[in-house]
């Protein structure tokens, strides 16, 4: 096989370390870019308090990944879970595959974006006259093994939100047309955002979600002064605010990576996953996909800290984060507090 960088050409995107405060948004994201199982984030907040920024942040953050070169579903070139079909054939047949690094995917998704966009669509006329499975990619296709980016994620289309939920929680997205099947590979952190004070998501779609982070515009005067400042310097000489934070990004990088390779090994004693579903009994949460969170998230925690047993400290940086959109909504009580959630743990881990 031929391995052969790609060129790079974009532009300087701001530095995820020179961010300023949101550490509940920054944590959930490295914690998701960890251990993509936890189930992506959900990230609510009054406008312009940098959600987008930070998102492209983690992405740019992260190291560049191998794929099949011209393989429009970047396509791993060792691992069959990660592989579209062709590829896989290939793979068996042990032909030479030439193999490019790129960067991690990162996708938005349009507010306006049909179905087919989404999914991809198949040509049912080509497939009927020429006899092939002629299949047109989407964004699904082009988020795997990436992130997927929802902004106003509140206002899309509960069909699609659905579509974009299941397809990350089974990391496959399949397309039926006419009797004709596609499916490929769509493992992506899947982040929505959006302002409360245009619409919640449902419930039940809410769940689906494995964190919800609540991030406000800062108050502090001196803070809103050095945020400005920062992005006017950035804005000004991009390259040379990109260098200044470099050091900073690569060892955040290595943290990561270290985190990832670690997760595998990291446990949990038995009481810590008594006293979690505990927790998730006592404050009435439906299902086991909170207990499910939380047990994954404390885990992802205690390697990113490069430990490899989880402490309750863990468990309490965590969980207000994977239990707080689960709660039955009192109306008398907004979703983003988690002082119920903390109570709680609280009193069943006697803090």
């Amino acid at each position: 096989m031929v391995t052969q960088n790609v060129e790079k050409t974009s532009l300087p995107i701001f530095p995820f370390t020179a961010i300023v405060g949101q550490e509940e948004m920054k944590l959930a994201l490295e914690l998701n870019v960890i251990d993509p199982k936890i189930g992506g984030v959900i990230i609510m907040g009054d406008r312009g308090t940098g959600k987008s920024t930070t998102i492209r942040a983690i992405a740019d953050l992260l190291p560049e990944i191998d794929i099949i070169r011209d393989d429009a579903f970047n396509s791993h070139p060792t691992n069959p879970e990660l592989m579209s079909s062709e590829i896989l054939a290939q793979f068996q047949n042990d032909e030479t595959m030439e193999i490019e690094q790129i960067k991690i995917p990162m996708v938005d998704l349009p507010l306006g974006a049909t179905e087919d966009r989404v999914c991809g669509t198949i040509d049912i006329e080509k497939a009927l006259t020429e006899g092939i499975k002629a299949f047109e990619p989407g964004l699904l296709a082009k988020a795997n093994r990436g992130i997927l980016y929802v902004d106003e994620v509140n206002l899309l289309d509960d069909h699609l939100v659905d579509i974009l939920l299941d397809s990350a929680a089974s990391g496959w997205n399949t397309v039926e047309r006419e009797g004709i099947s596609v499916r490929h590979p769509a493992r992506f952190v899947l982040v929505g955002s959006g302002n409360p004070e245009e619409g919640e998501l449902r419930p039940q779609l809410l769940d689906r979600f494995g964190m919800h982070a609540e991030i406000r515009t800062v108050k502090n005067p001196d803070l809103r002064v050095r945020i400005v400042e920062e992005r006017t310097s950035f804005d000004q000489e991009p390259q040379i605010w990109v260098d200044k934070y470099q050091a900073e990004q690569d060892e955040l990088r290595d943290q990561l990576v270290n985190a990832q390779n670690l997760l595998p090994t990291v446990e949990m004693e038995y009481d810590f996953r008594l006293k979690i579903s505990q927790i998730c009994s006592e404050l009435d949460v439906d299902g086991l996909r909170g207990d499910i969170v939380v047990n994954r998230a404390a885990k992802a925690y205690a390697a990113f800290d490069n430990r490899s047993v989880v402490t309750v400290d863990d468990i309490s940086n965590i969980i207000v984060l994977c239990l707080r959109h689960r709660l039955r909504k009192d109306p008398l009580e907004s979703i983003d507090s988690g002082a119920k959630v903390r109570k709680i743990f609280n009193e069943i881990f006697e803090i």
